[in-house]
């Protein structure tokens, strides 16, 4: 767990009424200016570090005194006479101090009394922490982390882990933990026949690190093939793929040719099935065409399947038709066949994207691991998931829910499903996105010219663990804005793949204020469970603890920009595809103030230009989107879907030097 702060901001209070309150009631994040005392600043002059004797001592806003001109500084105070008639010299000691108490509030800086103070409210908040899944869940590289096949051993109430943060009381007849996290009295072990020496052996026997693995008790399971998986194909040959686009040749001595796109997209498949059959002979592959009926041709040396009319609109039977289709080979044994398919391929007809979808994810469903790379260039205008607004003659009236289930049926069967569409086309891609968004694929508009390399990288996408939840636990009085108003979150993941990073936010309660700030640290716990590709079940429990400020002045020098600006494009893009537009307005002004702030005080020009790129481009999507309801384009819709899978700058650059190492 990376966190954006290295302390726990307790009196953040968001904007708007995401607690209930009103905008004027809330207050933002106060940010230093320059390093706070004691933290190894200094303060400048004309720069004033304390509060307002009106303000709360825990009021999170900042009085910014802006530096004095030359011209504009006061003259010294004379030096002071000591008139010895008047005043004689003093004998004793001076009488000792006041209580802490009962001391006036210092003075201000001397000549800014009469000019006032620069009131700035921050409303974007640091409590955020960032979870490189990706990592967390590929078990080989985690050797040294703590593992074990005993149970774990949960919270009755809150279900926190037992952890290294626990405190456990033995006596003879129990052993009692009192939850850290929701203060419950757990009974870990009873007094029972013949238990008088085995007291508390449960609790001494448990793990109790900081990270730790629970694997499975070994079992006699059947030995799991990790090559042993399929990808489908999944081509659009409709009429609309003849359009041709004009192709500069590299030598300016010959004329400019023209290609269509479908004659891209065979170009495309060629090279992919030539990868495929140097680097992963094993890969079984199978292609799927769609344009007014769907033709299931699998590995090419079978009969083709042919599903038109009624078929295009019942579900179970296309489902039916996919899973029992006959297995393909391996691509070492059905390359030949496979790339005479392509050849043969012709564009006319209509568009049955979501019955073609449906029947690809069905075949890819019996491999764990497997991948569909859909390729279109146009809307679904027959069928299961057709979106033209005169309906065909075989059209679906559940479109609006039809590409959600599917999405979640790939998800629960471990399929990544890629889409790709065409530049200059209206494919709907905002609803057909979301096959690629819940699966943990790729969201893409492609031309003849890049067709084939996003090909490419959609293939060398691979599945580290499916069906993964994150469980993130903080103490009791937290909650997690626009997400949870308990201190428990569960987030479902789904496949995750190398380089999946996620972020979360979270924050006090106002009631619970006052008590956290009497403490001096906070824990969380994140339990992350999940299936791996050998479909071993594991679950990996990591438990920290952060330390609270005493008051909400945070230096933004201190801060970590790659989690916030992570966490930023994130959020703003899930509450964009949910209509919640002003809301992504509001964070990202909050976000452009606060990134400006920290790369003032420590610059760093690569990720200030990535991140804050990443805030102009979805600020510019909020501002056309006129009104909540308000369609996206496709793409805007590209953008937004990948915003909801942004990295930090160091993620991709550990990734690139894992592929060099291997």
């Amino acid at each position: 767990m990376e966190f954006a702060c290295s302390h726990v901001v307790c009196n953040w209070s968001p904007e708007g009424s995401l607690m209930g309150g009103s905008d004027e009631g809330g207050s933002g994040l106060s940010v230093y200016p320059c390093s706070p005392p004691g933290e190894g600043g200094t303060t400048d002059p004309g720069v004033a570090l304390r509060l307002s004797v009106t303000e709360h001592m825990y009021d999170n806003r900042i009085s910014v005194i802006p530096q004095q001109e030359p011209g504009l500084v006061p003259p010294p105070l004379p030096p002071r006479r000591f008139e010895s008639q008047k005043y004689p010299r003093r004998t004793s000691l001076p009488p000792p101090p006041p209580p802490l108490s009962s001391l006036p509030p210092p003075l201000p800086a001397r000549g800014v009394e009469g000019q006032g103070e620069q009131s700035i409210r921050l409303k974007a908040n640091v409590n955020v922490l960032s979870l490189s899944v990706g990592r967390l869940v590929d078990i080989s590289r985690a050797s040294s982390i703590q593992t074990t096949q005993c149970p774990v051993m949960h919270c009755g109430r809150c279900s926190a882990a037992l952890s290294s943060l626990s405190s456990v009381q033995n006596t003879q007849e129990t052993a009692v933990w009192l939850c850290e996290f929701c203060g419950l009295q757990n009974t870990l072990s009873t007094s029972g026949p013949g238990a008088g020496s085995k007291v508390g052996s449960r609790v001494r026997g448990a793990p109790r690190g900081r990270d730790v693995i629970y694997l499975p008790l070994q079992t006699d399971q059947d030995y799991q093939n990790l090559e042993d998986v399929m990808v489908v194909f999944c081509v659009d040959i409709s009429g609309s793929m003849s359009v041709t686009s004009e192709v500069t040749p590299g030598n300016a001595m010959r004329s400019a040719t023209y290609v269509s796109r479908l004659q891209s997209i065979q170009d495309a498949l060629q090279r992919a099935l030539s990868s495929l059959l140097n680097t992963s002979p094993l890969r079984r592959v199978a292609i799927v065409t769609f344009n007014d009926e769907v033709v299931v041709y699998g590995d090419g040396s079978g009969v083709p399947v042919s599903l038109r009319d009624w078929a295009l609109v019942d579900y179970d039977y296309l489902r039916q038709r996919g899973q029992q289709y006959n297995t393909p080979h391996c691509i070492a044994e059905s390359y030949q066949h496979l790339s005479l398919r392509v050849k043969e391929l012709r564009e006319h007809g209509a568009t049955a994207l979501g019955p073609a979808a449906l029947v690809s994810v069905a075949m890819a469903s019996r491999f764990v691991g497997s991948k569909v790379i859909l390729c279109t260039d146009g809307r679904a205008n027959i069928g299961l998931g057709e979106m033209e607004e005169s309906p065909a003659p075989f059209s679906s009236t559940q479109s609006p829910y039809f590409y959600r289930q599917l999405a979640n049926e790939a998800a629960n069967k471990g399929v990544i499903v890629s889409v790709m569409t065409f530049e200059g086309t209206d494919c709907r891609l905002a609803e057909v996105g979301l096959l690629a968004d819940q699966t943990g694929g790729r969201v893409n508009i492609v031309n003849i010219g890049t067709v084939a390399t996003e090909i490419q990288s959609a293939l060398a996408d691979n599945i580290l663990a499916t069906g993964v939840t994150a469980t993130l636990l903080a103490a009791d009085g937290m909650y997690f804005p626009y997400e949870e108003c308990n201190h428990c979150l569960v987030r479902d993941i789904g496949n995750v793949t190398e380089g999946v990073e996620i972020t979360f936010q979270f924050a006090c309660q106002p009631d619970s204020t006052e008590s956290f700030m009497r403490r001096d640290r906070l824990p969380f716990q994140l339990q992350l469970s999940f299936t791996t590709r050998d479909q071993q079940k594991v679950t990996r429990i990591i438990t920290e603890q952060r330390r609270v400020t005493t008051s909400s002045w945070v230096w933004a020098g201190s801060l970590n920009m790659s989690v916030l600006g992570v966490h930023c494009a994130q959020l703003c893009a899930r509450l964009t595809m949910k209509g919640r537009v002003h809301e992504a307005q509001r964070q990202l002004r909050a976000q452009q103030v606060l990134l400006k702030d920290i790369s003032e005080q420590r610059c760093n020009p690569k990720e200030e230009s990535i991140y804050g790129n990443w805030i102009n481009t979805m600020t510019t999507i909020c501002d056309d989107l006129t009104t909540d309801s308000q369609a996206l384009s496709d793409e805007a819709a590209m953008v937004v879907y990948q915003m909801k899978r942004a990295s930090s700058v160091g993620q991709r650059r550990r990734k690139q030097t894992d592929m060099v190492a291997l």
